[in-house]
C-alpha cells in the first residue's frame, strides 16, 4: 500500500465533545508491506499502527517445505485436547487444533522461519531499547476449522499483566499465514492504534479490520495491540497458520522450550536458534546491568557449541 493508498482508507469520525468537535482517524485497512521491503518501513507502520501485513515473508520454497512437516502433526492433532486449565481451552475454541513446541517437530520452523531475517530485524528495531537480547515467547500453529466462533479480544502482553504501566513494548508478535486468510474462514481481527489505547478502551464497531492476505504472509503486531482469531463461516475449510511471538530476554516466556525442545535437538540447530531459544544468557553488563540464566556462570550457549551440556 501507497502512501496515498493509505491515506484513502482512513476515515475521519467527528466526536462532538464540549464545544470543540474532535476529530479521530479510524484506519479501516492495515497497511500492506513486502518482504523485501525495508524494515524502517515495516517498523514505520508498526509503530504507527500497531500492525501491518508482510506479504511475501516467507517464499514459496519455505511454505512448502515448513507445510509438509506440518501435514501429519496437523492429522494428528485433535482440538479436544488437554489446557492448562478450562479458560485456555475456552481462548482457543472447541474446533482449533494446535501444534505446539514447533522447534522440537520442525527443523525448517527452527533453522529458517525463527531466525527470519525480518523477523529478527524487526524485533532488533522494536525490543532492543528495552533488553540486552529477546528470545523466543511461543511457536504454535494453530488450524481453526468450521465454525470456529471469533476468539476473545485481547492484548499479548497481558500475560505478563504484574508488568507496572506504563511499560516499553515488551513483545513483537506475528501470524504467518500458512495458507490463505480471508475473512470468511477466520483471518485474524486486529484494532489499529489500539496499542496507544488506554487498557479498558475496546474497540467500536468499525475499528477492527481482517487481515487477509495470501499463504506466506504475515501479520505482525504489538504485544500491546488488541487482535483476536476470527470467526470460521466456511462449510469445510481449515485456516492454518502459526502463531509466532519474540518478547524481552528478561521476561519469563509462555512456552517453556528448555523442556518443550529436548537438549539433543538443540545440540544440532543453529547457534542463532539455540539463542532465541533461551540458551543464550541476559548479559545486560554494557547497561550497567547484571546476568540472567547462565550455567556455571556461563552462557549457557556457549557450553552447548564446546560440548560441555
Amino acid at each position: 500500500m501507497t502512501g496515498d493508498d493509505f491515506r484513502t482508507a482512513v476515515q475521519y469520525v467527528t466526536i462532538v465533545v464540549g464545544p470543540d468537535p474532535v476529530r479521530r482517524a479510524i484506519v479501516t485497512e492495515l497497511a500492506r508491506l513486502k518482504g523485501s521491503d525495508s524494515t524502517k518501513e515495516i517498523v514505520a507502520s508498526l509503530e504507527r499502527d500497531g500492525a501491518v501485513v508482510v506479504e511475501g515473508l516467507l517464499d514459496a520454497d519455505t511454505l512448502a517445505r515448513f507445510n509438509a512437516e506440518v501435514d501429519p502433526l496437523l492429522e494428528a492433532a485433535r482440538p479436544e485436547r488437554e489446557f492448562l486449565n478450562p479458560a485456555v481451552a475456552w481462548f482457543f475454541g472447541e474446533k482449533t487444533r494446535h501444534v505446539t513446541a514447533v522447534a522440537a517437530k520442525s527443523r525448517v520452523f527452527a533453522s529458517e522461519v525463527l531466525c527470519h531475517p525480518t523477523l529478527l530485524a524487526v524485533s532488533d528495531a522494536v525490543l532492543l531499547e528495552s533488553c540486552a537480547s529477546y528470545q523466543l515467547n511461543i511457536a504454535h500453529v494453530l488450524d481453526r476449522g468450521p465454525g470456529a466462533e471469533p476468539q476473545m479480544l485481547h492484548r499479548d502482553e497481558l500475560v505478563w499483566v504484574h508488568m507496572p504501566r506504563p511499560h516499553p513494548e515488551l513483545q513483537v508478535a506475528s501470524v504467518i499465514a500458512l495458507t490463505d486468510f480471508r475473512e470468511a474462514n477466520g483471518a485474524t481481527r486486529v484494532a489499529p492504534g489500539s496499542h496507544r489505547w488506554p487498557l479498558e478502551r475496546q474497540p467500536e464497531p468499525g475499528e477492527m479490520v481482517s487481515a487477509e492476505m495470501p499463504a506466506g504472509s504475515a501479520v505482525l503486531y504489538l504485544g500491546s495491540t488488541i487482535h483476536g482469531g476470527g470467526a470460521n463461516t466456511t462449510s469445510g475449510e481449515w485456516r492454518r497458520g502459526m502463531h509466532l511471538s519474540y518478547v524481552l530476554g528478561w521476561l519469563r516466556t509462555e512456552e517453556n522450550h528448555y523442556l518443550a525442545t529436548p537438549l539433543e535437538i538443540v545440540r544440532e540447530l543453529p547457534r542463532r536458534s539455540q539463542e532465541l531459544l533461551g540458551y543464550a544468557a541476559h548479559d545486560a553488563l554494557a547497561s550497567a546491568g547484571g546476568y540472567l540464566g547462565t550455567v556455571d556462570l556461563q552462557s549457557p550457549v556457549d557450553l552447548l557449541a564446546a560440548n560441555r551440556l
